[in-house]
């Protein structure tokens, strides 16, 4: 670690919401800030909010935030005499952090000998054995068997998801492992892959360190991250309704994850991350360094099996005191972050510190005190994807039109008080492209309960104007209030336990849906009366005599709508929505009397694309126009890219018979693989795209003419 308290001006290298939250500190700090940016992010938020930016030529992490000297040379053209990774990226490669600190720069972050101790997970789980956490064994990829299914594969380099992909059958092994080793190349610039057991069930568990170059550890306070999607967290909490409910846990948690610092002479900001077993379910013996082999039981009551190298069976060594019974809850060591957290923010809220500032404070040489501040009141964090759930997660790309929340909201802020935080790497008008993770925002409640800021956070989103790509929004409201979330039984296996398609189910139901076509409609009769250059107060279709009513048609998630309505000397009629009165509209806003009550309905357009928020629930309509153009048509067959993306590897060649669900072509979107699958059996007749081909939604990738002349065929299948 470089010595130095003249730390005058900050590079950050990284990107979006990561960059704006490390410079928000920095602001606050009195220290100058430095941007970093590829090609794709030239239009990226975080680059207006530094002092100073330089240009990263290219698209691709590898060519751009990836490249390490790059970054040096940037932070010496624009005269920064310090480093922040953020998370992510190069924040947990060791030659980095030693580059950096060569190149006469403060690294503020953990030593690079730290960094490098922990940066293969296998080497890091023997350390962390020796030095008393309970782990999880690793298996070598090449050494599985049938008896050892289903694995986890596991990039050793970084997290996040990426290079991670759960085995079930043999036969799909090398398949996956290839996969594997490419994203997580193309992630971290490792290949390196290991395999676990993987436990369908289980409660995840973080403990925040920090630690000063003089001695002193703290163990800032616990997080649970159980409720996941393609292993990457998707809800956030501060402190763990398990380790709540079980007496002594975080004690044992604290002293696990203190030794784990400790072991590897730990200075900054890290995570230390668990896997634990729900306190009334969890059964049978932990696996420990000797390579033990017990039952672990998550807290749903699913049982996997936890083997060890050597295959023996017995209690673990040297965990004593970091493990109780099972009535206790147990836990085992999956990996240390040499790094800051996505979810930070939920520690610091129920806390009052900074992670930030003090990443930056114990970077230039301040002593910590004795203990931390006590914890207080619950705070959680969800994380708004640009994904659509309800197709496999598949990410989204485009325009994000607008993203507010309603009421006061802070931003990058630390709350002390009841309210919400918003962390993002957008603003209106920001794209989202294919390059990197389609995360838009982390929204955060604090409250002094926790089912109070679970309530706060979903009115919130539930309420918030979110245009452009569709996002995982509904599917966070459905969480937050959903019973056994709100009595604290989650796990990583809660969307499979619960239903996605329910959970991922719109808010608002076909009523609400309908109701929206409506207000669109007459909003959008309101905006075609004041373009009117001729009888601008006249309604819309208004005639003397009685006419025929005016038609509109929408494509909603409940399903499609016509819109009949007429607007009269007596008021509106829709024949649908008998009784439905019009209190006032405009294009923008519509006012209607349901019932006797008055609902608001806000109204946006953006080309075909329709989104009306009111307290009914968002809705996403699509104008259907009255005129089809013929060339909007494509022939039967076609493989439709389901995202923007680069074809990086073909399946089959014009001419190939190919069965239905045969794989056909690979994109990569996203850090990740999509597998776009024949739809029939059939020949392959078309493929106008060749490897490194870069398509846009709904190109057409490939054309499958049908075994059977006539036969339809069905939409692409698409997979990660």
């Amino acid at each position: 670690m470089n010595h130095t308290d003249t730390v005058t001006t900050v590079l950050v290298a990284n990107r979006g919401e990561i960059a704006r939250r490390v410079f928000a500190s920095c602001r606050r700090a009195g220290l100058g800030t430095v941007a970093v940016f590829s090609d794709a992010d030239a239009g990226s938020p975080h680059i207006a909010e530094a002092d100073a930016a330089v240009r990263l030529p290219g698209t691709a992490p590898a060519d751009t935030y990836l490249r390490g000297e790059a970054i040096i040379a940037a932070a010496r053209a624009a005269g920064a005499d310090a480093i922040h990774p953020g998370y992510g990226f190069l924040s947990e490669n060791a030659e980095f952090a030693r580059a950096v600190l060569d190149a006469g720069l403060t690294w503020i972050g953990p030593g690079p000998d730290s960094i490098a101790r922990m940066g293969s997970k296998v080497e890091a789980k023997k350390i962390m054995a020796d030095a008393g956490v309970p782990v999880l064994a690793e298996l070598d990829p090449a050494a599985v068997t049938e008896a050892d299914l289903p694995v986890l594969i596991k990039a050793s380099a970084g997290g996040g998801g990426r290079g991670m992909r759960v085995v079930r059958d043999l036969a799909e092994l090398p398949d996956q492992l290839a996969a594997a080793r490419r994203e997580a190349q193309s992630a971290f610039g490792d290949p390196t892959v290991f395999c676990e057991r993987f436990l369908e069930t289980g409660r995840h568990i973080e403990v925040q360190v920090l630690a000063d170059r003089h001695g002193t550890v703290w163990a800032v306070g616990e997080r649970e991250c159980s409720i996941q999607r393609r292993h990457q967290k998707v809800v956030e909490e501060a402190p763990s309704p398990l380790v709540e409910a079980t007496p002594g846990m975080r004690e044992r948690l604290f002293a696990a994850a203190r030794r784990a610092a400790q072991a590897i002479d730990y200075e900054g900001a890290g995570t230390v991350e668990f896997l634990a077993t729900g306190a009334s379910e969890a059964t049978g013996n932990v696996t420990g360094a000797s390579g033990a082999t017990g039952n672990v039981t998550g807290a749903s009551g699913a049982t996997g099996n936890v083997t060890g190298a050597s295959g023996a069976t017995g209690n673990v060594t040297g965990v004593s005191e970091a493990t109780g019974s099972s009535a206790d809850g147990e836990f085992f060591f999956l990996e240390m972050n040499t790094r800051l957290q996505v979810e930070h923010p939920v520690t610091e809220c129920t806390t009052g510190l900074d992670l930030v500032d003090l990443q930056l404070q114990v970077a230039a040489g301040a002593r910590l005190e004795p203990e931390p501040p006590p914890a207080s009141g619950h705070s959680i964090e969800v994380r708004l994807y640009a994904e659509d759930p309800a197709q496999d997660w598949r990410p989204q790309s485009g325009t994000v039109h607008r993203l507010a929340l309603p009421g006061r909201v802070a931003a990058f802020e630390v709350l002390r008080e009841p309210g919400l935080r918003l962390d993002s790497g957008v603003e209106d008008g920001s794209a989202v492209g294919v390059h990197y993770d389609p995360m838009l925002a982390k929204v955060i409640s604090y409250a002094p309960t926790r089912g109070r800021a679970a309530r706060m956070l979903a009115t919130s989103l539930a309420r918030a104007e979110v245009h452009g790509l569709r996002t995982n929004r509904d599917l966070l409201v459905n969480v937050l209030r959903h019973p056994e979330f709100l009595a604290g039984n989650t796990d990583t296996a809660f969307f499979d336990t619960h239903g996605l398609d329910t959970l991922a189910a719109p808010l608002a139901d076909a009523g609400a849906e309908s109701l929206s076509a409506l207000a669109a409609a007459l909003a959008d009769a309101a905006a075609h009366r004041a373009a009117a250059t001729v009888a601008r107060g006249l309604p819309s279709g208004w005639r003397n005599l009685p006419s025929q009513p005016q038609v509109k048609r929408y494509e909603g998630d409940r399903g499609a709508h016509e819109v009949r309505y007429r607007l009269t000397r007596s008021g509106l009629i829709a024949d649908d929505h008998p009784g439905v009165v019009l209190v006032a509209h405009t294009e923008r806003r519509v006012v209607l009397a349901i019932d006797g009550v008055h609902r608001q309905f806000d109204v946006a357009r953006y080309g075909d694309a329709v989104h009306v928020d009111s307290s009914l629930g968002p809705v996403r309509l699509r104008a259907i126009p009255r005129f089809v153009e013929p060339s909007a048509h494509v022939a039967a067959g076609s493989l439709l890219a389901p995202m923007p993306g680069s074809v990086i590897r073909i399946g089959a060649a014009v001419g190939d018979a190919v069965t239905a669900g045969q794989p056909v072509l690979w994109l990569e979107a996203m850090k990740m693989e999509h597998i776009v699958k024949a739809p029939t059996a059939g020949v392959l007749t078309e493929l106008p795209v060749a490897v490194g081909t870069q398509v846009e939604l709904g190109a057409v990738l490939a054309v499958v003419t049908p075994a059977e002349s006539g036969e339809p065929s069905a939409p692409a299948d698409i997979e990660e």
